[in-house]
């Protein structure tokens, strides 16, 4: 944690750094207490994955510190340099509420949630990404490697390149990248694949994610796109053309962390006691999500509701725990989706629960971790049915955090995690008998084959972790750098994202 006032002194202001991650928000959260500001660590798995590289590279972060109309000099966190950029209010609602996730998020999850487009929003979009290009700029150093993080700055790779063409340029999208049949309906398709473009290396979730952006290229541009390579025109190349790739790398979570966690007595018994807190059901199902439209949580309390009413479960046998942390409660779509949500638990415990068992337990609130693996190691059937997800990290922790290899996982087949989750019961969220068929097996699976499922999920989610996600997709974008050029430093470990 920073401590100090607003009036950070910035030892480091000329110098510059051989690594530089650019995301939408820095890796810390301000926190004000009596009238004194500091800077709070929020740890996450990209941060996880970014830091030890940070520190073997001196490497600096660029991002909005969360707070609009305030201007924060640089400074020095966790061993990273942090470079805050400021967004005023009017930025924040037309860029991140407005573009952002207004624009982007519901076209790119399948137009579930039908977008919008305001040129307005666009224009501060690219006003925005611009901001982020030129800070990329003046702080990387000579041959230097950005890496850019997520769909809020998609403009930002072209921008750099033309800022500063002797950097290597990687670029992350944690969402997933829609079919060029919903793609096309933006008004900004070809500028939004122009930037894409400016990286070296272009990361997605899925195979088809990265399938989806190459047919994109084709069809917008009439570039080369075989397999995983694009080639693009490069006038500094003399009239020839420049190499991007183009390709997965499933995202993952610090599976080690969670099954530290997951041993620890305390978390243990809390794990015991929250299933006391219930009610000592027969069975306990928990969902895990932001409130998101995205997540599919109005389907599968649907299907629990049905269950209930057809007699096939009791509220005396069985709980639905529903987290939903809050979610962009700014923006309109979000707001009348808690209203719905809230309305379906309402009635669903109005018709169902009795006096000393609830139907859904719902929990409109974040946890911190700690609580978080005990409700994992107290859930029975961990249910994930989002309709659209680039890769969904819950599934991951859900399964790192069963060291008693037990649980059943039911997962959407249209989350990014189903590609590796193989083992998990998959299932189709819109088709409501299929989720109460696989709720049902879960419920009534065997213990021998609930623990030869969750040993094989564990593996996958154990062996491939998020340090082993970042290592490779850094070993990839050294391979594009030229010859010559300084090497970044990573850890070994094998080049496995097509897998």
């Amino acid at each position: 944690m920073h401590e100090g006032s607003d009036d950070i002194i910035d030892t480091k202001s000329s110098e510059r750094f051989a690594f530089v991650v650019v995301s939408n928000r820095l890796p810390v959260d301000r926190v004000e207490r009596g009238g004194k500001g500091e800077w709070q660590h929020s740890p996450g798995g990209l941060v996880t994955a970014i830091e030890p590289l940070m520190r073997a590279n001196g490497g600096a972060w660029i991002g909005w510190p969360g707070i609009a109309d305030r201007e924060f000099e640089p400074f020095e966190s966790e061993g990273s340099w942090l470079v805050p950029v400021a967004l005023t209010e009017r930025e924040v609602e037309d860029y991140y509420e407005g573009f952002s996730n207004g624009t982007l998020w519901p076209l790119y999850h399948d137009v579930i949630a039908p977008p919008a487009y305001h040129r307005e929003w666009w224009e501060t979009y690219v006003e925005v990404n611009r901001r982020f290009a030129e800070q990329a700029a003046a702080v990387a150093e000579d041959e230097g490697t950005v890496w850019v993080q997520d769909y809020q700055l998609q403009l930002v790779p072209a921008m750099l390149r033309q800022l500063r063409p002797d950097l290597t340029i990687g670029f992350f999208n944690h969402i997933p990248f829609p079919a060029y049949g919903i793609y096309s309906q933006l008004p900004w398709r070809r500028q939004i694949v122009e930037g894409l473009l400016g990286a070296d290396l272009i990361g997605f979730q899925r195979n088809a994610d990265a399938g989806n952006f190459a047919r994109a290229v084709r069809r917008l541009f009439g570039y080369s796109a075989k397999g995983t390579i694009i080639e693009v025109p490069d006038e500094r190349a003399g009239g020839g053309s420049r190499t991007v790739i183009a390709r997965h790398f499933p995202i993952s979570i610090d599976a080690q962390g969670y099954e530290v966690l997951a041993e620890d007595p305390d978390i243990r018994r809390r794990a015991v006691e929250i299933r006391r807190e219930l009610g000592d059901p027969k069975v306990v199902m928990l969902g895990v999500d932001r409130l998101d439209y995205t997540k599919g949580i109005g389907h599968r309390m649907k299907a629990f509701g049905e269950l209930l009413a057809e007699g096939r479960l009791t509220v005396e046998e069985a709980i639905l725990v529903q987290v939903a942390s809050p979610s962009r409660e700014r923006v309109e779509t979000y707001k009348a989706l808690r209203d719905e949500i809230e309305l379906t638990v309402g009635r669903i415990n109005g018709d169902y629960s009795t006096i000393g068992h609830q139907a859904i337990s719902y929990l409109h609130h974040s946890y911190p971790r700690n609580e978080m693996v005990a409700l994992f190691l107290a859930a029975d059937v961990m249910l994930v049915t989002a309709l659209r997800d680039g890769m969904n990290l819950v599934a991951k922790e859900y399964v790192a955090s069963r060291v008693d290899e037990d649980g059943v996982l039911i997962l959407s087949e249209f989350a990014g995690a189903a590609d590796e989750l193989k083992s998990a019961l998959l299932v189709n969220p819109h088709d409501i008998d299929g989720l109460k068929d696989a709720i049902m097996t879960a419920i009534a699976m065997p213990k021998r084959e609930r623990a030869i499922r969750m040993r094989a999920l564990r593996r996958r989610v154990l062996e491939h972790d998020v340090q082993r996600w970042s290592t490779s997709f850094l070993q990839v974008l050294e391979r594009t750098r030229p010859a010559g050029a300084p090497s970044l430093v990573a850890p070994d470990a094998s080049d496995d994202s097509a897998e």
